[in-house]
């Protein structure tokens, strides 16, 4: 007779320690984003599109529902919510907050409830990792940029290095020279020798690198020219909408989800509302992965992932249970109550 199931307990996880379980396990939280990858390219997920909350009053601000379920030896579901008020910047807080919620996926109950921001930057540096060593097929480009130079962009760079990148120079262009100096300061305090380069504008940065990386908040394209990208670099389009469709169209361009991706007004969604097709999408990093598909080498590369939810799921139930394990779970004592059907008992 199979076990009868059962109420999980309910967990709150902090910020603080999601970050202790994150931190110095770079290369494994690389790992499981590419098993997560594999498992939804396999169709072994569920990954609806995400909710986006919009205000009248405040229309730079949002706050995004990514309901998820993810299969694999851990089977779970979940939503993160997550907002993106850019006006936080000017306070000196981050843009972004975000909670997860994971549910048992046999009950449904919900069994956690995690500070997310950490989650999310740390899956969206390491599937920009990933991708950027499996779409460097002439090897590990040395001169990198970085346009914007937030929490995404620190993150990334935290992950390319616990991978063992390392580069030759360091670039950073920021609309704001007050977070690119601080952004440059963090980063010579890093190891390692590389010269830190603050460029004046994007084209200077661009010509100037062999991988670049958009973590901006902008809204609409601002890079028009594909004359800039004449040396075929590889680009990470993390924040999906600096980019304009004439640059995709000189590329070739790999996504990590097509349906979500042409969505929502990112450069791949333009290209596709200019042109009527897809036929400017050479694959999905699933298809790399997978081998079924060759990374060219004699025009730009360019990523442009829109987030996985499942992503979140994964990671977040890697924290959890590492906490379970070493006894560090915030068990919240009756969090549910109500459990008898007809009022007979109570939790």
């Amino acid at each position: 007779m199979p076990p009868q199931p059962v109420v999980p307990p309910f967990s709150v996880i902090t910020g603080a320690q999601v970050a202790d379980v994150l931190t110095g396990n770079e290369k494994q939280i690389v790992d499981l984003v590419e098993e997560v990858y594999r498992l939804h390219g396999r169709g072994d997920s569920v990954n609806p599109p995400s909710y986006f909350l919009r205000f009248p009053d405040r229309p730079t601000s949002r706050i995004i529902a990514l309901p998820a379920a993810v299969g694999g030896e851990q089977a779970t579901d979940g939503l993160k919510w997550i907002s993106s008020f850019p006006e936080n910047v000017a306070a000196g807080i981050p843009r972004a907050s975000a909670v997860l919620i994971l549910n048992d996926h046999t009950t449904g109950y919900p069994f956690a409830c995690l500070e997310s921001s950490i989650i999310s930057a740390s899956r969206t540096a390491a599937s920009a990792v990933l991708a950027a060593d499996r779409l460097s097929p002439q090897g590990r480009p040395r001169r990198i940029g970085f346009v914007g130079t937030g929490l995404i962009a620190r993150y990334i760079h935290q992950y390319l290095e616990a991978t063992g990148w390392e580069f030759d120079q360091l670039g950073i262009h920021d609309l704001s020279a007050e977070h690119a100096e601080g952004f440059a300061g963090y980063l010579s305090g890093r190891p390692g020798d590389a010269p830190v380069v603050v460029h004046g504008t994007a084209e200077e940065l661009i010509r100037e690198s062999d991988l670049v990386v958009f973590a901006t908040v902008a809204g609409a394209p601002h890079v028009h020219n594909p004359a800039w990208f004449g040396h075929n670099p590889l680009v990470l389009n993390v924040s999906l909408r600096d980019l304009a469709p004439e640059i995709l169209l000189a590329s070739a361009n790999f996504l990590d989800d097509v349906e979500h991706c042409l969505k929502a007004d990112t450069s791949p969604h333009l290209t596709e509302q200019l042109m009527g097709s897809r036929k400017f999408i050479d694959g999905t990093l699933y298809d790399v992965l997978e081998g079924t598909v060759e990374v060219p080498t004699d025009r730009p590369v360019v990523f442009s992932p829109f987030g996985l939810g499942v992503l979140d799921i994964a990671l977040g139930r890697y924290v959890h249970d590492r906490l379970k394990d070493a006894g560090g779970l915030g068990v919240i004592d009756g969090f549910f109550h109500d459990l008898d059907r007809y009022g007979r008992t109570s939790a």
